[in-house]
């Protein structure tokens, strides 16, 4: 007798067989995504890394990044308001989950994947504290899976209190302040223990986005991110009404930090921010790096000195106008103008008071600076220097916003009929507005954006005079066109990275690019060497060698600027209040910024500073009348030698 087929077996066999595959599937993937996680324990033993390097291009330690400098402290010595900030921004149900907040990974899930990316990572405190010691900061899937085993395991092994106190003693808040009391001091100068509740919402602003939160390098930003965090404490009721209005009326008032220790302070804090948005906060500060810069350690001590007497000079003339404290302040850059390497950086008169960068983040007007730039596009579209304009008081209708406009010379004195290199060397308005309703205000703006300006510039005939707010560097760079013959160079500050083994991890690659003619970039160069020996640029002559630049003051002499340069150095000036105020009627550029410029320009010598500047093939030297434009022999009345593109008239 046969046996009877039990269908109802197979299928169950079949079922038994799928689930162990998977299950061997998951097994084979859970062990291949944790073989090689560290041992939790290790947290126990935990130890800083070793201390990264910045070097000048001279060999000089700019500074240390010492991360043994964190200071742990208990949880009980950490204010109550810190802990609950952190907790209420970073991670609010904290106290409740094992690890992974699963209804925060499902909101994230759902914004990512509308994003088509990673945009919300939704991690907890403790995955926080995972990757922190022992994973990368990559975006990835299998990151995110081994953070989670991770924090799984930390949880089971550590209570919550152990936690958060290993969160907050490790955990990155910008600045190089490491942990809740080295951020304390850092940005307060006082421990932990004594923060009031603004000054904990300010520190528990910062992990999210260090390097852009942190006050010594945003304030504003800071503040702002400050009262973000404020609000979530009080909508999630840790902290009274009253507490809240208190908290976000209180002025910042941040730590004179001792930085006598760091060289070539506003340099190295640039380094720091390029470098963190580059490597990463975890490989800069932990890493153990050796960084090359493009500093010369003896032209920032020439920069510096240079800023120092010339604001010491402008304090006198100031108090003796009648005003009791002034503080103006200053900036200057200094860039090689073949590699685009930044040589020197001033960001202020003291970093100790106030480490606000004006050499690359302040805006502001450059007034006649900008100049050179839109006769630059000028020649570019066929022009001459020895072309006549006419200068002659004139309104423009509708030119600025829709509105009339009557611009004026700065001397109010009018000269008639001149030539551009004129109209140039003496910084006439006027010449310069009729230009740019030739040549169009867009078409001005787009070529200054190709020269480096990154900022956004009026599209009127009031770009001509530099209304439009530019960066000290960018202008800077601009002109470093001119003498490395129609090459803009992006400015960078650092040349190569090393590991802790000597192996490089990082090499700059400067991004250049042609935007001018060589030809072009010849003729503006001589028209500004113009500036100095004839004129607003008169006192450069004392050099001796060659050089260019040009002046720039606007309003009431609330910027003061000399932007210049020799065959080998680009280097830019800005004097000013930051409280955009006047620092006396007679304040010019000429008066204010120039001398900064020419003490700096003496006492910086690098090889080929006494060659001359580039003269191309297809441009000639010609001697022509200084206002009629005419070609005249050279010992001619008012003959100047300038350079013509060849069978120009």
């Amino acid at each position: 007798m046969t046996k009877k087929y039990i269908p109802g077996k197979k299928a169950g066999l079949i079922l038994f067989l799928i689930v162990a595959a998977l299950s061997g599937v998951v097994a084979g993937a859970f062990m291949a995504l944790t073989h090689d996680l560290p041992e939790i324990r290790s947290l126990e033993t935990y130890r800083p890394s070793a201390t990264t390097r910045i070097y000048s291009s001279d060999g000089v330690i700019l500074s240390e990044l010492f991360m043994e400098k964190r200071d742990p402290v208990l949880l009980k010595e950490i204010p109550d308001y810190l802990k609950l900030a952190l907790i209420t921004t970073e991670d609010r149900n904290f106290y409740k989950h094992s690890g992974l907040d699963f209804k925060g990974i499902a909101r994230a899930v759902i914004k990512d994947i509308k994003a088509g990316g990673f945009v919300e990572g939704a991690s907890t405190i403790t995955q926080q504290l995972a990757k922190t010691l022992f994973l990368t900061s990559e975006k990835t899937l299998v990151r995110k899976l081994k953070e989670a085993v991770l924090a799984f395991q930390i949880e089971r092994r550590y209570t919550k209190d152990e936690i958060l106190e290993l969160y907050l003693n490790e955990v990155y808040f910008g600045s190089s302040a490491y942990g809740v009391e080295s951020a304390a001091r850092t940005f307060f100068g006082k421990s932990v223990i004594r923060l009031d509740l603004s000054e904990c919402a300010l520190i528990a602003a910062m992990p999210k986005a260090p390097s852009r939160y942190s006050p010594l390098v945003n304030k504003d930003l800071a503040v702002k991110r400050r009262n973000i965090i404020l609000k979530q404490m009080l909508k999630t009721g840790v902290i009274t009404d009253f507490d809240y209005k208190k908290a976000v009326d209180q002025q910042l008032d941040l730590s004179s930090r001792d930085k006598s220790r760091i060289q070539a302070p506003y340099f190295v804090e640039y380094v720091k921010r390029v470098l963190e948005e580059t490597l990463g906060d975890a490989v800069l500060y932990k890493g153990g790096l050796v960084i090359y810069t493009t500093l010369s350690w003896e032209m920032q001590k020439a920069a510096e000195n240079a800023v120092g007497n010339g604001l010491g000079a402008l304090d006198k003339r100031m108090k003796r106008n009648g005003v009791k404290d002034p503080k103006p302040q200053s900036a200057l850059i200094a860039l090689d103008v073949e590699s685009g390497g930044i040589l020197a950086m001033v960001g202020g008169r003291d970093f100790n008071k106030t480490p606000f960068n004006r050499a690359v983040s302040a805006k502001r007007q450059p007034g006649s600076a900008f100049k050179p730039i839109l006769y630059a596009y000028a020649i570019e579209n066929g022009f001459s220097q020895n072309d006549i304009i006419l200068d002659s008081p004139v309104v423009f209708k509708g030119a600025v916003k829709g509105i009339d406009w009557e611009p004026e010379n700065f001397s109010r004195s009018y000269l008639g009929e001149i030539t551009l290199r004129k109209a140039l060397t003496l910084s006439k308005n006027i010449p310069a507005v009729r230009l740019i309703e030739m040549l169009g205000p867009s078409s001005v703006a787009d070529f200054a954006h190709s020269m480096g300006i990154n900022s956004r510039l009026t599209r009127d005939f009031s770009l001509s005079l530099g209304t439009s707010e530019v960066t000290l560097m960018d202008l800077t760079s601009a002109y470093a066109v001119f003498p490395d013959k129609g090459l803009w160079t992006k400015p960078f500050c650092v040349t190569q990275v090393l590991d802790h083994r000597g192996s490089v991890i990082w090499l700059a690659r400067p991004h250049r690019k042609f935007v001018m003619s060589r030809a072009g970039a010849a003729i503006v160069t001589d028209m500004l060497q113009g500036v100095i020996k004839e004129g607003t640029g008169r006192k450069a002559r004392v050099l001796g060698r060659p050089v260019a630049g040009k002046t720039g003051t606007t309003n009431s002499c609330k910027d003061a600027l000399f932007i210049g340069f020799s065959p080998s150095i680009a280097a830019g000036v800005w004097v000013g209040m930051d409280r955009h105020v006047t620092m006396g009627n007679s304040e010019t550029g000429a008066r204010a910024a120039l001398p900064i410029w020419i003490e700096f320009m003496q006492k910086t010598r690098v090889s080929g500073d006494f060659q001359y500047f580039d003269i191309p093939d297809n441009v000639v030297k010609q001697f022509v009348n200084d206002t009629t434009g005419l070609k005249v022999p050279e010992n001619a009345p008012g003959a100047v030698a300038v350079l013509l593109k060849k069978n120009s008239h």
